[in-house]
């Protein structure tokens, strides 16, 4: 029997892919006025010129089809203190933005207070990959976080994790 035959179960596959550690984004927009987002884990750079980074999503995701009406999106680099956050945009069918404070950014769309970071993007490609898109977006705007003792919110081995507690920083 090849390697190539072999079926992956979708537990273990999911428990592999758990043991690489990822920071938390959430990927927001606004269409006719209102916010929407949906907390991220797949986010990475993909060029440095044109500056280009991607994330995917699933094909049925309730928030894609507003950003992709949108064209544009903003992706939130959340920080460690914002594992609650995080937890509200994962969230399906609620009211996400319930007590969240937001601004606008340089090209309309949501950006979450706290975040360390923040990257302002147009939809510049998008492909399909099995049951999630691949969404690619050209940074048009950034702005980074001024203090630099702030620490990123990471996901490892299903928990939320910190750069202390990994016996860095």
């Amino acid at each position: 029997m090849s390697a190539s035959s072999i079926a992956i179960e979708p537990s273990s596959f999911r428990e592999a892919l758990g043991h690489y550690a990822s920071g938390i984004t959430v990927i927001t927009s606004q269409i006719e006025g209102q916010p929407i987002g949906f907390t991220c884990q797949s986010f990475y750079s993909v060029s440095m010129s044109p500056p280009l980074v991607s994330f995917s999503v699933m094909c049925n995701s309730a928030s894609y089809p507003g950003i992709r009406q949108a064209g544009r999106f903003l992706v939130n680099i959340l920080s460690g203190e914002q594992a609650g956050i995080s937890n509200q945009f994962a969230r399906r069918g609620s009211d996400k933005w319930h007590g969240v404070d937001w601004q606008r950014s340089p090209l309309g769309n949501p950006i979450i207070a706290g975040s360390l970071h923040w990257l302002d993007c147009e939809i510049h490609a998008e492909h399909a990959a099995g049951d999630h898109l691949i969404v690619i977006g050209e940074v048009k705007a950034l702005k980074l976080q001024e203090a630099t003792a702030a620490q990123p919110l990471l996901y490892f081995k299903g928990e939320y994790r910190n750069l202390a507690a990994c016996g860095v920083g």
